[in-house]
């Protein structure tokens, strides 16, 4: 007797609308699973029309092109004999669903629609789809005459259904599902279904993976069974980055794991285990709780089987212990591969940087030179796509790498834009990381062209605006330090648009940003300068944190040129000088240390916290530190300064989501840009606490 079964789950680096490329990698993986004995393949959610395809979901175009990859699908000689379940949109009696397609030898199985949307943060599925809301119901699906052709199928099983094979049960989970506090894997396990599914596109966040790695053990430690995840890779064309995981495991240990960022489209793990382990867990632990359902499951029985008759010699997968990365790993890997998707897609020839001696442009940098680490790497490792994309970005047919170094020179410029207020020591630091990342790099002076400005202003209205420290008032301060940062953006666009040009190279290079989450936090740059650039890869990411990166650069990369950049306090260099050293620092001007402004993102965002609630909090997580007045002044000018600036986020450079407290307007934190910037009743609330905190209160 057959009992023990090959699955195939893979990562697939899916690109939304890009339905040629889409249906390339599905085959690949397919025959990938094939070649290793698999007779079942899980795909990403999505896959055949990409996950992030956002309003392009309203378009019958997406639906009908869906379904013509799906009948090639259907059509192919690879994908037969293998269970084989796919991810496209379906409109089911005018309601779009999110769907799982699952079919073998040119039939169509079932369509089991997603049930539980993902809905918030980067998600906005309830815009686009509809859940399945008919628990253990299923309906007719009638097929459209271009799949009718393939299968001779009217009508199909559409609904929260099961697969019964001969030798097991198989359910279906979609990506949030997992999350919900009711996951369908409990139900369906105590009824019996064996092997549980999972097809994701869950994005990358800093500290993310084990919260995933570990909600599939408990899935199974519960109940026992086999579960299968599947994951999107990749960019798909928007600000995350989709990070793989794929994984098998069974009765809540790991068997088999992928990579989490890699620059391989198509990854595939397969995995032996033996039905009987799932059966002898669950007789022990589980029995007295599988009791026969009010209603259950609704199955859609198949002639095939999974395992094989002569499996006695087959070896099955042995528990590993998964290898999780440490957050300096993963904002070298994940933000890199980013790029890299970005980069090869976008049809431009490498990145240009306006790299300042500080600690977030030298962060941009390093990012940049991990890129080309791990494009090298792929390319040693035979790794074709890798280099053909890589020669496609320089416009060289015959180009191969010779060491990241040589691949930075040809696809990435640094420049130093210095001012009458930049002082020798970021020059220097600028020109040290360069040279040892191996960028082209240049120095700009700014200088003409921001008195060029001022010269107009000055003939238009008769005056010249002078430094505060020159005697000049705030107002004057800031318009000068402003347009110094907005003459960077424009000088940056135009050497991005002709300093290939310039060399005799085709294409043109996408302007890297370089503003961290914190200074989103609070506005803490020019809008329309250096932050506006085509992509950001840091902009996600704290200030706490890229600086344990740059001390990772150190060890791992040998970036001695990082310890100078690291040792020097954070400054914009935008007003004069005091005796040839820098005057203005980062934390002085915004009145509050970068860790501080991390605690305050967090409570902003993931605790839900306004003003008096925040106070609330803080005055006992700073306590020993600072009084209740102090807590208070700091919360008041933070909302001060949020509110000033949050019209900034309207415009902030896409950026690579990284961390879970973003202020990024455009997706992730939907909130108003106008505010009324005294917060009259809240700060008066606030105030109200502290006079009754205050020693000799009186008390109520």
């Amino acid at each position: 007797m057959g009992r023990k079964v090959t699955l195939a789950t893979c990562s697939l680096n899916q690109w939304a609308l890009d339905f040629e490329g889409n249906l390339e990698r599905i085959l690949r993986s397919i025959e990938i699973a094939k070649c290793n004995e698999a007779k079942y393949r899980l795909g990403p959610e999505l896959e055949i029309c990409g996950y992030g395809c956002a309003d392009h979901f309203y378009e019958s175009d997406t639906l009908l092109h869906s379904f013509q990859v799906l009948r090639k699908l259907l059509e192919s000689p690879i994908t037969q004999d293998i269970i084989c379940d796919v991810g496209m949109p379906i409109m089911h009696r005018n309601v779009r669903y999110n769907c799982r397609v699952l079919f073998l030898n040119r039939k169509i199985l079932l369509i089991r629609p997603k049930m539980v949307m993902a809905n918030h943060g980067n998600y906005r599925e309830m815009r686009w789809f509809s859940p399945w809301n008919h628990l253990r119901k299923i309906e007719e699906y009638f097929l459209p005459r271009i799949i009718l052709e393939v299968t001779g199928q009217e009508t199909v099983p559409f609904g929260d259904c099961v697969l019964s094979t001969r030798d097991t049960c198989i359910g279906s989970e979609i990506c949030a599902e997992l999350w919900n506090p009711r996951s369908p894997h409990i139900n369906m396990g105590l009824d019996g279904v064996e092997i549980f599914t999972n097809s994701s596109a869950s994005h990358h966040e800093l500290r993310k993976a084990d919260q995933r790695v570990s909600l599939i053990k408990s899935a199974t430690t519960k109940s026992g069974g086999i579960y299968l995840y599947a994951n999107q890779r990749g960019c798909d064309g928007d600000r995350v980055y989709y990070d793989g995981c794929a994984m098998v495991a069974i009765n809540g240990d790991i068997v088999a794991q992928g990579a989490q960022f890699s620059l391989n489209d198509v990854e595939v793990i397969t995995a032996t285990v033996d039905l009987e382990d799932v059966r002898s867990y669950r007789g022990e632990l589980c029995q007295p709780h599988m009791e026969s359902e009010p209603k259950p499951c609704q199955r859609v029985k198949v002639d095939f089987s999974l395992s094989n008759e002569d499996d006695i010699y087959l070896p099955t997968h042995q528990p590993i212990t998964w290898h999780f990365h440490t957050p300096e790993e993963e904002i070298s890997l994940g933000p890199a591969c980013w790029l890299w998707d970005y980069l090869r897609r976008s049809g431009q020839a490498g990145f240009l940087l306006p790299l300042s001696g500080g600690v977030d442009s030298s962060s941009t940098a390093c990012i940049v030179h991990s890129m080309c680490v791990l494009l090298c790497q792929a390319i040693e490792d035979n790794n074709s796509q890798v280099l053909n994309d890589v020669r496609r970005v320089v416009g060289d047919d015959s180009y191969c790498p010779r060491n990241p170094r040589e691949l930075c020179r040809r696809i990435f410029t640094t420049c130093y834009m210095a001012s009458e207020n930049s002082s020798e020591d970021t020059c220097s630091r600028a020109k040290d990381l360069s040279n040892q990342i191996g960028s082209t790099h240049m120095n700009i002076n700014i200088d003409l062209a921001v008195k060029g400005i001022l010269g107009i202003f000055s003939v238009v209205t008769g005056t010249w605006p002078q430094f505060r420290a020159n005697g000049g008032s705030h107002r004057e301060n800031l318009a000068l330090q402003n347009i110094q940062a907005r003459v960077r953006m424009v000088l940056a666009y135009l050497f991005a648009q002709l300093s290939l040009w310039v060399r005799g190279k085709p294409g043109g290079l996408l302007v890297l940003g370089s503003a961290n989450v914190d200074e989103s936090l609070t506005g803490y740059f020019t809008k329309y300068d250096c932050s506006s650039a085509d992509i950001n890869p840091i902009g996600g990411i704290s200030k706490t944190d890229l600086k344990s990166f740059l001390h990772y650069c150190v060890e791992h990369f040998q970036l001695t040129a990082l310890r100078g950049i690291l040792a020097a306090p954070p400054t914009a260099e935008l007003e004069p000088l005091t005796d040839g050293q820098v005057s203005q620092t980062d934390e002085a001007d915004m009145g509050m240390t970068y860790s501080e402004l991390s605690l305050i993102g967090k409570l902003r965002k993931i605790s839900k916290c306004g003003p008096f609630s925040m106070f609330c909090k803080l005055i006992h997580m700073w306590k020993g530190t600072f009084s209740p007045t102090e807590v208070a002044q700091k919360v008041k000018h933070f909302f001060r300064m949020y509110a000033v600036n949050r019209h900034k986020m309207t415009t902030v450079t896409p950026s690579y989501h990284a961390e879970s407290y973003s202020p990024d307007d455009n997706r992730f934190d939907l909130r108003p840009f106008l505010y009324d910037t005294r917060w009259t009743w809240q700060f008066r609330c606030i105030d109200s606490q502290v006079s009754q905190m205050a020693p000799n209160a009186p008390k109520k």
